[in-house]
């Protein structure tokens, strides 16, 4: 089953998803932050302690929206980073954020498509994604193409959602993510799709074991998973092989 942002349209789920989060770009980081308590951002900053030890001197950030992860991993000496999406307005509010952050240097932001990469083969050192292989329309075409673009031994980190297991933390996260949470992104937002289709797209992801499978049956090897905050999200750590 493919979860779409507007069950009505008839356009792609790439192009909704696109749609969208034109949209929803000038409120997305006020309601990402806000809705999270800020947990987000030490989840980001979590991934790229664990990505430092591989001193990566050039990331690509893919589904970079308005490039918190990019930013995060700007810490990182000597590395150069790229960040990609499809929606112009969440990477316009990306520029703007790294030009106040003096960052424009390090960090290049354009236009792409996730699953029709246009770089070179064996072209990074690492890759990242932060919140974004949901919103893949085809998740294994966009994993294929993040693995083609990595170096032999590259590594890469992705940080998504995920489900708890556990009572009460289940019930609760189930009714904040189903009720709460697009109530206030709706209201926010202005936006009567965008924060229906979170919660929906997060509870049909093959997350944890599921995840790690996929990522093993695209090709990536010693494949791990760290799960955050009572399993709200997680961090994959996935690695292309030397051969």
């Amino acid at each position: 089953m493919t979860v779409l942002p507007n069950k009505n349209s008839e356009q792609s789920k790439k192009d909704q998803v696109e749609e969208m989060f034109n949209n929803i770009s000038p409120k997305y980081d006020l309601l990402n932050h806000m809705l999270s308590a800020n947990i987000d951002r030490l989840w980001r900053k979590k991934a790229i302690n664990l990505l430092k030890q591989w001193q990566p001197k050039l990331i690509l950030d893919v589904a970079t929206g308005t490039a918190d992860f990019a930013i995060a991993a700007s810490v990182i000496k000597g590395a150069q980073i790229v960040g990609i999406d499809i929606s112009e307005g969440m990477l316009e509010v990306g520029r703007r954020k790294v030009e106040k952050k003096n960052l424009a240097e390090i960090i290049k932001l354009i236009k792409a498509d996730s699953e029709n990469l246009p770089f070179e083969n064996h072209k990074f050192d690492a890759a990242i994604v932060g919140f974004g292989v949901r919103n893949f329309e085809t998740l294994k075409t966009g994993l294929s193409e993040i693995k083609r673009v990595l170096k032999p031994g590259g590594v890469f980190y992705i940080l998504e959602f995920s489900k708890p297991v556990k009572s009460p933390y289940k019930q609760f996260y189930q009714f904040y993510f189903t009720r709460i949470l697009p109530f206030i992104g709706r209201i926010v937002s202005k936006d009567s799709t965008a924060y229906t289709y979170l919660p929906e797209s997060v509870n049909e992801f093959p997350d944890g074991e599921k995840f790690l499978a996929i990522l093993a049956e695209v090709g990536f090897i010693e494949n791990k998973c760290f799960s955050q905050t009572l399993g709200i999200a997680s961090i994959y750590e996935a690695h292309k092989s030397l051969i």
